[in-house]
């Protein structure tokens, strides 16, 4: 059913590009995914064999599709490039807009803080990142976590508490800055 399928994009489709911005580092190709995990959700919605929310299983399309769009740059020595609509992920990450009430100085503050975030976002390996982005950003239960990813609960578990721990690290001046009046 078409109008049911363009009703479902609708309702994903929000979640499938934000998860993959955060995962990617680059919103341009976080939509070319999007496009790709559709696409595979329409060929094999079939098959889904509903053992986890239809959510869970978009996640997983989702975390797999960027994980090969990962290795396809490694290979390619892309990795090491830089997005450059970077400030549209920023904004995004950090939920700054223009027309917000906030100040010139507290929007670059944000915008700053946001930028430090994703870059020690993105500076953890895959397998953290998209446990940290899946619980703490989308909100995912620890065993939801495990569904999306295929992995059991205590291994999503073990990677929550050292990506926590690696951001911790890599932002604790920042952190800091923000305890102090």
């Amino acid at each position: 059913d078409a109008a049911a399928f363009a009703r479902l994009v609708e309702l994903h489709e929000g979640m499938v590009v934000n998860l993959s911005a955060r995962l990617l580092g680059d919103p341009e190709e976080a939509r070319d995914v999007a496009q790709e995990v559709f696409l595979q959700v329409y060929r094999m919605l079939g098959r889904f064999e509903g053992r986890s929310s239809l959510k869970t299983w978009i996640y997983r399309i989702a975390v797999n599709q960027c994980h090969n769009r990962r290795r396809f740059w490694h290979r390619r020595r892309r990795d090491r490039e830089e997005a450059l609509d970077e400030g549209l992920l920023v904004e995004r990450a950090s939920g700054t807009r223009e027309g917000t009430n906030a100040s010139p100085y507290e929007a670059a503050r944000q915008g700053e803080r946001a930028r430090r975030v994703q870059s020690a976002l993105l500076q953890l390996s895959f397998e953290h990142r998209s446990v940290l982005v899946l619980r703490e950003v989308e909100g995912l239960t620890c065993e939801e976590v495990a569904a999306a990813l295929g992995v059991p609960e205590g291994t999503v578990k073990s990677r929550l508490s050292r990506a926590r721990e690696a951001m911790r690290v890599r932002l604790r001046d920042l952190v800091e800055e923000g305890a102090t009046p």
